[in-house]
């Protein structure tokens, strides 16, 4: 007796859409969308922001290039510039914020008594700001060594320098002109802006 024949599957386009497609895809964000932190699994931001955008959340993992020495070999690799944490646009009035709870990933959003805690208003849009091509942060911002540059705040504000040092970090060194010299200061990057 013959074997019958198997019937084969056939599977839309639609449905094989693969991570990077999905990644790419940017959901459209709202006027009245926060940003709000949520806590992930340790190790898990990746798989944390590729549940969330399948379900249309919009969601930002701040990353940084990480050195690690293992068996006498240095490997390179970008990490979450805040492990543990990632940040989610949500309209809390619109979406339902509850769900980010329960994906793949996450442990929850921070919360203040029943609501989810909005991050500072313009702090996760400067992350972004500072996001290279490679998607990691860079703290720079078009700044390079022997440049001029005003100080935005602390002590020194207002006050005009040379830029002598700028680690991958965002902390940098700026030789400002004081009282017949130069005072070596050390800032944050984010201090500081490029002057023609």
């Amino acid at each position: 007796m013959p074997k019958p024949a198997k019937a084969s599957r056939v599977i839309s386009s639609e449905k094989t859409m693969d991570k990077a497609n999905i990644l790419s895809q940017r959901p459209a964000v709202s006027p009245a969308t926060r940003w709000y932190a949520a806590s992930v699994f340790p190790g898990k931001e990746s798989v944390a922001e590729w549940h969330l955008q399948r379900q249309g959340f919009h969601s930002f993992v701040p990353r940084y290039e990480k050195t690690t020495r293992h068996a006498r070999r240095l490997e390179t690799r970008s990490a979450a510039y805040f492990p543990g944490y990632m940040f989610v646009a949500l309209d809390v009035a619109l979406q339902r914020w509850r769900s980010v709870n329960g994906t793949l990933g996450v442990r929850s959003l921070v919360m203040q008594g029943d609501r989810p805690l909005p991050v500072p208003s313009g702090l996760v849009e400067r992350f972004i700001a500072l996001t290279g091509e490679d998607g990691l942060l860079d703290f720079r911002g078009g700044l390079a060594a022997g440049a001029s540059v005003q100080i935005l705040s602390g002590p020194f504000a207002e006050m005009i320098g040379r830029l002598d040092r700028l680690d991958p970090a965002g902390r940098a060194r700026v030789l400002v002109a004081f009282m017949n010299g130069e005072v070596a200061v050390d800032l944050d990057a984010r201090d500081l802006v490029a002057i023609a």
